[in-house]
């Protein structure tokens, strides 16, 4: 087993090795904690020059709290038949799309539950009419879990409902319901999502169809850091099969901690030691550090403010990531299990950006850069003399 220092050194090398899973797990369990973060900022650098930290300004919407899946660790969902069970008419949907134009945001990220009383056309209706009343408004809608509800609803494949909603116009499928994809953890919280496999298969089939996707990880319940780095090795492998493939694949990584206040698993746990279920700040920098380094074939690493705020956030920054998310302009799932950390507009992610010793520079959902208007200049540049 190597020494961990020398995997360090190894990995801030302009052109490093692949960071073995076994190495992986070295540095993750033994590494002197502000090593590995310098050297997952090295990493950063090396992997994307330069000083500037992108973010996105779009909005997440839920169009249902409808499930049937009944994870463990979600405080969102309701079950059918529940008294606080809803879905969004069109009319509601495109009322919070125009409140995301006007303060000139790009992309909404829509997500819900497996509603098994939608039927597929509610579906493409709603995103056809979407996309004809806001045609700059890139769509990012579901999940591998939806996109596998609906399918069972309607009885056509997964790929087949994936074409028919690009179709409709959606842009991209987000990486939502990954958690840990190592089913020893994964079914142990959330059986009725199915195997890994699944959650890989229907991604592969969006990167097939040439839809953005995203990877995330959802860690904290109890696993080791071997289970957390076989999660990236399962992402990093089928990365690898895309890019050899000329597809875009992943655009990102985004990991953060279980939520535990407001859910079943909180609750049922509650007697346990905080600190084996979910991730304390180091630990979660710790993760944000060893991913930076792992992932090779991922360009963008994101810092997650909305579970673990702001400072930590910015830490994130100087582990390897670069990309500090999004203003959120709305949010439900997370904050329903006990988080109460905001942002409330642009100036403010900026502001954390510009803090942490960065320059924002605004995207979109496939990372294109788009101008940037940067607002604290605004408020701290003296207006201009006027004549007398």
């Amino acid at each position: 087993m190597s020494n961990w220092r020398d995997i360090l050194s190894q990995q801030m090398q302009n052109e490093p090795p692949r960071l073995s899973v076994e190495d992986a797990i070295t540095i993750y369990e033994k590494a002197d904690i502000n090593e590995l973060l310098h050297a997952g900022l090295i990493s950063r650098r090396n992997k994307v020059p330069g000083n500037t930290v992108t973010y996105l300004v779009d909005r997440n919407i839920n169009y249902t709290n409808v499930c049937t899946i009944n994870c463990q660790f979600c405080s969102f969902y309701r079950p059918p038949g529940h008294i606080q069970t809803y879905t969004q008419t069109i009319d509601e949907i495109s009322q919070r799309i125009t409140e995301l134009e006007e303060i000139s945001g790009t992309r909404i990220l829509m997500q819900g539950g497996v509603n098994p009383n939608l039927e597929l056309d509610w579906y493409l209706d709603l995103l056809k009419e979407i996309r004809l009343r806001h045609p700059s408004i890139d769509l990012d809608c579901f999940s591998p879990i939806e996109i596998e509800g609906i399918a069972e609803v309607c009885g056509l494949s997964t790929k087949e409902v994936l074409s028919k909603l690009k179709d409709s116009g959606m842009h991209g499928l987000p990486g939502g319901g990954a958690e840990m994809l190592v089913d020893d953890i994964r079914l142990g919280i959330s059986p009725k999502k199915g195997s890994a496999e699944n959650w890989l298969r229907v991604m592969g089939e969006a990167q097939e169809l040439g839809l953005t996707t995203s990877a995330t990880n959802v860690f904290g319940f109890g696993e080791s850091k071997s289970h957390r780095v076989q999660h990236m090795s399962r992402i990093r492998e089928m990365q690898d099969i895309a890019l050899a493939s000329g597809r875009i694949g992943f655009t990102s990584f985004i990991a953060w901690p279980v939520q535990l206040e407001n859910n079943s698993f909180g609750k049922k746990n509650k007697g346990r030691n905080k600190i084996e279920l979910t991730t304390s700040g180091p630990e979660y920098l710790r993760h944000i550090a060893v991913s930076r380094m792992f992932f090779d074939n991922i360009v963008h690493i994101q810092a997650s403010w909305p579970t673990m705020g702001v400072d930590i956030a910015q830490l994130a920054l100087l582990a390897g990531a670069d990309d500090a998310g999004s203003t959120m302009m709305e949010e439900n799932v997370v904050s329903a299990s006990g988080t109460t950390k905001t942002m409330a507009a642009e100036l403010e992610l900026q502001r954390t950006i510009l803090r942490a010793g960065f320059i924002p520079q605004k995207r979109d959902s496939d990372y294109n850069h788009l101008p940037t208007v940067l607002f604290e200049d605004r408020l701290t540049t003296p207006p201009p003399i006027q004549p007398s």
